[in-house]
This record gives structure tokens, C-alpha cells and sequence, in this order.
């Protein structure tokens, strides 16, 4: 019998897995704790207010950020995920050249250290707006648009790590049985390979969207005068009148964050049951 799954070794391993969650999400429920506090965020509490998120909706800077934050997220995540597919694609279904080099260069994000992502992309960014105004005129600049590249540069490798499990699982005979049914490369992939992916395809933009929304060090060089929201917090943490509203705020994020992963996860395995078949690879279920 072996050790982990013997009743002393499932006995150990619940209690690692529930002292765990308390350890993660303890902080988060004294965070969530002090944003009803009427006072400053410590104990004793001074009594229950719910007027610091009734004040974040007046702090306009506050919500600009977490809007910029949402857009730069939603955008970089789709594009995160677009490329991935075609990544996984090229990297499971394809024979091509340099193909171990290509996978660790799509990779290499994975063990580069964020902060050196983002001056590395500064400089890349400042020598092309260099190379741009001189030779046409023209100006890159800092800022969202800068930040969503960057991000989808980190991005990328999450989202391919997402698809590729799936991917290798679903039978090449689906794609098969469709062409030979008349379908073209294009209405297989909308009609049978992407209802199939779905699943992986939520999962990864979940992950790339959460990296992106909380991503600090490569926002930080590349944003410019548009604070992300990451960068506003730190930035704002400075200023101790504002810490019950970004306490405020931190709970409100993390409260939707967890809703929408949940809402993810029961979609994902509803999908599941419906493909179940594909996804072992036996074919459509009749």
C-alpha cells in the first residue's frame, strides 16, 4: 500500500491541504475584515462602516486605473490566447525546423524574471521610437499599448500550457471525418476543433487575464503617466488616508475574481461532460 493513500497518509495530506488554504487565505479575510473597519485597518476595530467603498466610488483616479487595468487585461488575454492556439497548434500537429528552439524561445518568459522583462522592453521601446522619429516621423511612446505587449509577451507561455494538454488529447480522426464530410481547414476548426478547445481556451484566458490585471514590475517601466491599477496601489500606498479605500477595493477584486473562476470551472466541466467522449478521443457520442 502506498503511503499517500493510506488513512494515515490521507489524514496528513487533508491537513497540509487545509492548513494550507489558511495560510493563503487568511490575509485576504482580515483584509476583507478591515475594509468595514471605521477606522484605521488595525485592531481593536471601531466599528462596522461600509462608507470606504461609498468613497471609492468618488476617487475618479481610482476607477480610471482599474479601468485601464480591465482593458489592458481583457486585451492582452485574447491576444495571449489567439497566438497560443496557433502556437500549440504549430508545436503539436506540425513538423518544422528549429522547432526545440522556437518552443524554448516561447518558453523562456516562464524563467525570465518580470522585472527584467520590462527594461528590457523599455529599451526596445525607447530605441524604435528613436529609429520611428527619425526615419518617419513617427511616436511609439509609453503607455496601454505598451503595457498589453508586454503582458502578452508573459502571457503567452500560461496560455500555451493551458491548451496543449487538451489539445494532444482530442483525435485527429475528428478533423478527419470532418473534411471528408466536406468541410474546409476553416469550418473544422469553427464547427468541431474550437467548440472542443473551449474549455482550455476559458481556462487560459482566466490565467492570462489574472497574470495581466495584477502584473506590476513590466507595467511600472512601461505605462507611463497611465497608471494600471497595480501601479496605482503602490504607488498610493504611501498616502495613509487612502488605505481603507484600496483595502476596499482589494476585497471587491478579489471577491470577483473568485466568482468568475468559479463560474469558469463549472463551465469548464459541463463542457467536460458534454465532450466527455472527444476528449478521450471516442469519437461523437450518438
Amino acid at each position: 500500500m502506498e503511503i499517500a493513500t493510506s488513512r494515515t497518509g490521507r489524514v496528513t495530506l487533508t491537513l497540509f491541504f487545509w492548513l494550507l488554504v489558511v495560510f493563503l487565505y487568511l490575509p485576504i479575510a482580515v483584509l476583507a475584515l478591515f475594509s468595514f473597519n471605521d477606522g484605521d485597518p488595525s485592531f481593536p476595530l471601531a466599528g462596522f462602516t461600509t462608507h470606504w467603498y461609498r468613497d471609492v466610488l468618488s476617487n475618479d483616479t481610482l476607477i480610471t486605473a482599474l479601468g485601464r487595468s480591465a482593458i489592458v487585461a481583457t486585451v492582452s488575454s485574447l491576444i495571449a490566447v489567439a497566438l497560443g492556439v496557433m502556437t500549440s497548434f504549430a508545436l503539436i500537429r506540425r513538423r518544422f525546423f528549429g522547432k526545440p528552439v522556437v518552443s524554448a524561445l516561447v518558453f523562456s518568459p516562464l524563467v525570465i524574471p518580470y522585472l527584467v522583462f520590462g527594461i528590457s522592453l523599455l529599451l526596445i521601446f525607447t530605441l524604435v521610437d528613436k529609429v520611428l522619429t527619425e526615419t518617419f516621423g513617427v511616436y511609439f511612446g509609453l503607455g496601454l499599448h505598451s503595457v498589453i505587449i508586454g503582458h502578452v509577451v508573459v502571457a503567452l507561455p500560461y496560455t500555451i500550457l493551458t491548451i496543449l494538454p487538451l489539445l494532444e488529447r482530442l483525435s485527429v480522426s475528428l478533423d478527419e471525418a470532418a473534411k471528408d464530410l466536406g468541410a474546409n481547414p476553416r469550418e473544422t476548426f469553427r464547427r468541431v476543433t474550437l467548440p472542443l478547445l473551449m474549455p482550455a481556451l476559458i481556462s487560459a484566458f482566466l490565467v492570462a487575464f489574472t497574470l495581466s490585471f495584477d502584473e506590476f514590475a513590466i507595467a511600472s517601466f512601461l505605462a507611463g503617466t497611465q497608471q494600471t491599477w497595480p501601479v496605482y496601489l503602490f504607488a498610493q500606498l504611501r498616502v495613509p488616508r487612502l488605505l481603507p479605500q484600496l483595502i476596499a477595493v482589494s476585497s471587491v477584486v478579489f471577491v470577483g475574481s473568485l466568482a468568475l473562476i468559479l463560474s469558469a470551472e463549472i463551465g469548464r466541466r459541463l463542457a467536460q461532460r458534454r465532450y466527455g467522449a472527444e476528449y478521450s478521443g471516442g469519437g461523437f457520442a450518438a
